[in-house]
């Protein structure tokens, strides 16, 4: 199992970055598909047709996000922690995923970027 941690800054508010995380519809404009999401503690989840999935495990208002990640039959489900803070009216977002599988690692790693943040960036830096 494997671990990734990476800083990403985006020239938005946190506000705008917190929604583009939590709220189907700003997800639907960043992913162009269907999307299960809310920010309640305890709900599950869906990105990318079911690629993407799990449980909010944690909820701190445009602070932090904490996710367990379904690896299909998995024992060990992977954690993703995602903190957002303000840095002069523009966001600087820290994301700590845990207990990723070995085989799935370059895929997640090229994924944090190309298939959520810099779509996210895209979006909210055009606005």
């Amino acid at each position: 199992m494997k671990e990734f941690k990476k800083y990403f800054k985006i020239q938005a508010s946190v506000q705008d970055v917190y929604n583009a995380l939590v709220n189907p519809n700003v997800i639907e404009l960043w992913t162009g598909d269907d999307v299960i999401m809310d920010d309640q503690v305890g709900t599950e989840f869906s990105l990318y047709d079911g690629n993407i999935s799990g449980k909010n495990l944690e909820i701190e208002k445009e602070k932090k996000i904490v996710q367990q990640w379904y690896f299909g039959e998995q024992e060990e489900q992977s954690i993703v922690t995602i903190k957002l803070h303000d840095d002069k009216g523009n966001t600087s977002v820290e994301v700590r995923q845990t207990n990723i599988p070995d085989e799935a690692y370059e895929n997640i790693v090229e994924g944090w970027s190309d298939a959520y943040f810099e779509p996210i960036m895209e979006l909210l830096e055009e606005m």
